[in-house]
């Protein structure tokens, strides 16, 4: 991946690390435009007035994504997607691993990013898609000093208690984030197996943990 990508797309991943102020709830009746909008915003808010997150402080990047991220992103699914059909094949725990070495990776890979967020704002394009729909892409772009950058998302709405829009995929400047990691991961899948492709991430976060100590 080019730099430009992974700056950008880390930008974009941790707007919703400082998913601070809202709750699962309010996704249930909001159209995903305005579900996106919304916390886009408040993010945009929440990181430009803390300057922890803007000096890239990991662990509270980390913690935040443990608590507040995954009522609002289907990691389950992104890590599934990604894996391809070794999924189904791999046993309950290596998926476990599979998710929370994923996890690490986006978090550490792109919370330097949070030190680049400034001026941005949000500006949504018009939603193509039905209120019946279950699943849609919710096209928007972020605008500053510098050239907008192209962010969609995949949505999903999901039924029953905890109802409301989940995010499973994005596109950063043209690229879905799940197909570009699947690329990488069949690689390693066909090279070494699931447990190769979990020994890889592990080593991959371990070595992204020393260099972000580093910086």
């Amino acid at each position: 991946m080019n730099s430009r990508f992974m700056k950008h797309i880390g930008a974009v991943l941790l707007l919703f690390v400082g998913q601070l102020v809202s709750t699962p709830a309010r996704a249930q009746d909001e159209a995903a435009d305005a579900f996106v909008k919304r916390i886009s915003t408040e993010v945009l808010d929440v990181i430009k007035s803390d300057k922890s997150m803007r000096s890239g402080d990991l662990t509270k990047v980390i913690g935040l994504v443990d608590t507040r991220i995954m009522p609002f992103m289907d990691f389950g699914r992104m890590t599934a997607s990604a894996v391809g059909p070794a999924w189904r094949q791999a046993t309950p725990e290596q998926q476990k691993r599979l998710q929370e070495e994923f996890k690490i990776l986006l978090v550490r890979t792109y919370s330097g990013a949070l030190s680049q967020i400034s001026d941005q704002t949000i500006v949504m394009k018009p939603l193509r898609a039905s209120p019946e729909d279950k699943e849609v892409v919710v096209r928007s772009e972020i605008r500053g000093s510098s050239d907008p950058i192209q962010l969609d998302y995949r949505l999903e709405k999901t039924p029953g208690q905890g109802s409301g829009w989940r995010i499973y995929n994005l596109n950063v400047l043209g690229v879905w984030l799940v197909e570009t990691y699947k690329s990488q991961f069949s690689q390693e899948i066909n090279a070494k197996g699931i447990d190769g492709l979990i020994e890889s991430l592990a080593a991959r976060n371990k070595s992204n943990s020393a260099n972000s100590k580093k910086g």
